[in-house]
């Protein structure tokens, strides 16, 4: 996971690219984002969570990438929640202030 970070772009410098492929391992509760230059990130299942203010017991039902514009995909719980994440979440570090 250390190697994934390092990958990350600062915030503003990464080049867009599509997203191809994203499923939930359950396993490592965590979402397997494929990108189409071959790059593959193992984002937390946390950090989605926290960041779209999901209930900690919530699970995921469904995940459901944005065919159209391949920009980001959305997360879908059993409590009727739902996380949106964009791709800059996956490929760029946040901010620093």
């Amino acid at each position: 996971m250390r190697i994934a970070s390092r990958l990350k772009k600062p915030f503003g410098t990464a080049k867009m690219v599509d997203i191809i492929h994203v499923r939930y391992l359950d396993w490592e509760d965590a979402f397997d984002v494929e990108f189409e230059d071959g790059l593959s990130f193992l984002e937390p299942h946390a950090t989605i969570k926290k960041a779209n203010k999901i209930s900690p017991k919530a699970m995921p039902v469904a995940v459901v990438l944005d065919e159209e514009t391949r920009t980001g995909f959305e997360v879908r719980y059993d409590t009727g929640e739902t996380a949106e994440v964009s791709w800059a979440f996956i490929r760029e570090l946040p901010p620093k202030k």
